[in-house]
């Protein structure tokens, strides 16, 4: 592409006219632009100019003297840009489109926000809620520096202050004050440094009230009579390809017991503080969808290197037509992706290194979910789009999750009853995938839950589904690319031993699983290493089961199980809105033989908290009691009752309970349209 000219400008300006300075509109899309052909002087000219198209060009960064000073449309979408910060000489600027800047992220978002303050729309959506969220962190912000600014000037002389102050105090600062999530770090250090410097050029008096946060509000507990939850749903009535619904519950109330008196060594009951009561699925951004079901939930990695126990504090949410982003800390949804007709059902993380237009190498955290459509859509969060679409399966997809040892290999697993082990590749210069299939396991019933084998991820993938637990050979040296069930696992012995339903499956650590749904009230933990090499050609194959923990004697189903290694940790949701906690390290450590009654939990009681809006923050420590030790401790966190729409939501089911690594945060998901998160202490 040649420099811009004036002709070119007036060939592609509106209205037609021979002169500059009366275009009001001017389309510059598509024309391959590179940075440097912006020319200030010529650009400048266009005093009236209102609406400016440099979509679909290569444009890495926007000259920062462009003189558009009445510009109120901005469309940059599909280039290069790395950086927002040159859009702050567009104070009029309305609307703006950034959509496909790969390198831009959630920060570059907030950023955005803060420098245009007109800005009504971006990317053709309301920007009404990120400026709330700006504002909220520009408070905190605020507010952390001004009392870095006490302790910092505290700590010096009198004769030193001025001097000090000027030299140290802006790196301190941006050293020493955090706030938020990690994928917003850039952002608010970016704005803990304009902070400071305002700070200190004010001699420390520049402090506007508001600037100061508001004092949180805190919730008011009613104690109500709890409704049980009621569902009419069957998952007989529905055809395949809806979303599985829960059973009628006959069963009766769990009567939850304490822990019988065992070895020494366990660990207190976590202290827990709920967080955060968000409605951010809601259909149509309706507060009144109190209906939607939330069907499964992922803590992002931590890929930090050289850090064993790195804490993750962003989740993503699924449920209905949209995928959610959250910051668990703040509450803040960082991204929301819609697909409207969609029902999602399952997301699953992984990090990829992308070389650059440029040579540079970047990671990348990629985000797959899938549901009713049969098909895997690819997210870059931090950009905020989708850049990849897997036509999978032509049957609704129940679960995938990737490879832990390949970042690049994903199963799916379908209602078609297949499970497909897909190569995602890595995007190209277009930042587009192309995923190719490398084996494909069939099943004999609806596969719902995956679980590759903790201790040879790359040889054996196990699998929870609608008949029972099965185990496949995923070896990629071996021919067979179609292959079909190895191993049945069964977990009890007779005549109905096989054929029962495993809606819950996960490693607790390289050897023992969990696993859900083949007995009513509980859960079963057991030995891999023991019970394949108890195998031999008969199959099914009896589990070794090393203990049972009880659970609610619901016969409804798909309540999904989880676990955190690292923790030793076992957690799971009920029909009542309750939350599962069990605390099996010592159990681990000691493998005692099976009980003679499943290990019971202690119960934790929450009184309602206030939901507002499309989220609330919750305060108030809420903990169970510390029981004898036993051989492994456990807790209950009944629903606590949140309030929207002037009543109390007590009709409620937790379909999914996650917790990150280092189990500081907890999120679970309900029936009901509500992300709960608890933090612990």
């Amino acid at each position: 592409m040649a420099p811009l000219s004036a002709r070119l400008l007036m060939e592609r300006g509106r209205p037609k006219t021979d002169r500059l300075g009366k275009i009001r509109s001017l389309d510059l899309s598509g024309l391959k632009l590179l940075s440097e052909h912006l020319d200030p002087k010529l650009l400048s000219r266009l005093k009236k100019l209102q609406e400016l198209d440099l979509s679909n060009n290569q444009l890495e960064t926007l000259p920062a003297n462009l003189g558009l000073s009445h510009l109120r449309i901005l469309r940059c979408a599909n280039n290069q840009l790395g950086d927002v910060t040159a859009l702050c000489q567009f104070p009029q600027l309305e609307e703006l489109s950034l959509e496909g800047n790969p390198f831009l992220t959630v920060s570059d978002n907030l950023k955005v926000s803060f420098l245009l303050p007109k800005l009504r729309k971006v990317n053709g959506k309301d920007a009404s809620s990120t400026s709330s969220q700006v504002e909220n962190l520009n408070r905190e912000l605020t507010s952390r520096v001004a009392a870095h600014w006490e302790k910092f000037m505290a700590s010096l002389s009198p004769e030193e202050a001025a001097e000090k102050a000027q030299e140290d105090f802006v790196r301190s600062a941006v050293r020493d004050v955090h706030y938020g999530p990690e994928s917003l770090s850039e952002f608010t250090q970016w704005r803990v440094r304009m902070i400071s410097e305002e700070l200190v050029a004010s001699g420390g008096t520049q402090m506007h009230e508001a600037d100061i946060p508001e004092k949180s509000l805190k919730a008011t507990a009613v104690q109500e009579s709890r409704a049980r939850p009621v569902s009419s749903k069957r998952l007989d009535d529905v055809p395949l390809g809806l979303s599985p619904s829960k059973r009628v519950c006959t069963s009766p109330l769990a009567q939850a017991e304490g822990c019988p008196v065992g070895s020494g060594g366990s660990q207190p009951a976590p202290k827990l503080e709920p967080l955060h009561f968000l409605q951010c699925h809601s259909k149509n951004n309706s507060p009144q969808d109190l209906e939607t079901q939330l069907w499964a939930c992922a803590f992002e990695p931590a890929w930090n290197e050289g850090h064993t126990r790195a804490t993750s504090q962003t989740v993503a949410t699924c449920g209905g037509e949209a995928v959610c982003v959250i910051d668990c800390q703040t509450g803040i949804v960082l991204h929301k992706y819609k697909a409207p007709g969609e029902e999602f059902f399952s997301v699953a993380w992984t990090a990829l290194t992308v070389v650059t237009q440029a040579g540079h190498k970047r990671r990348w955290s990629i985000l797959a979910a899938a549901g009713l459509r049969g098909q895997v859509r690819l997210l870059h969060v931090r950009a905020g789009f989708c850049c990849g679409v897997i036509r999978a399966h032509k049957k609704a997809i129940a679960t995938l999750c990737f490879s832990p040892t390949h970042e690049t290999h994903l199963f799916t697993a379908s209602y078609d009853k297949r499970i497909i082990l897909w190569d995602i590749g890595v995007p190209d210069q277009d930042y587009n995938f192309q995923a190719s299939p490398l084996l494909t396991l069939d099943t004999t019933s609806t596969p719902l839950r995956l679980c590759p084998v903790a201790s040879c991820p790359d040889a054996y993938l196990l699998a929870g589904c609608e008949g029972g637990c099965c185990c496949w050979d995923v070896r990629l040296d071996q021919p067979q690319k179609r292959r079909v069930c190895e191993v049945e696992f069964i977990f009890s012995e007779g005549s109905e031993a096989s054929g029962q339903r495993v809606d819950g499956l996960a490693f607790v650590n390289e050897d023992v699983i969990a696993s859900k749904g083949s007995n009513l009230g509980t859960i079963c933990l057991w030995s891999w290493s023991q019970t394949w090499l108890g195998r031999d050609s008969r199959s099914p194959v009896p589990v070794v089961v090393l203990a049972r923990l009880q659970w609610s004697p619901t016969e409804l189903a798909y309540f999904s199980l989880s676990t955190c290694p690292d923790e030793g940790t076992v957690l799971c949701g009920d029909e009542e809105g309750s939350v599962w906690i069990y605390d099996v390290r010592h159990m681990l450590t000691q493998q005692p033989p099976p009980p003679a009654a499943p290990q019971a939990p202690t119960q934790v009681q929450l009184g309602p908290l206030l939901l507002a809006g499309d989220w609330c923050s919750m305060r108030g420590l809420v903990s169970g009691k510390e029981p004898s030790p036993p051989l492994c401790s456990h807790q209950i966190l009944k629903w606590p009752q949140p309030r929207a729409l002037n009543q109390t939501v007590t009709k409620t089911m937790v379909n999914t309970v996650v917790a990150n690594p280092t189990f500081t945060y907890l999120t679970a998901l309900t029936d009901s349209n509500i992300v709960a998160i608890w933090k612990r202490h």
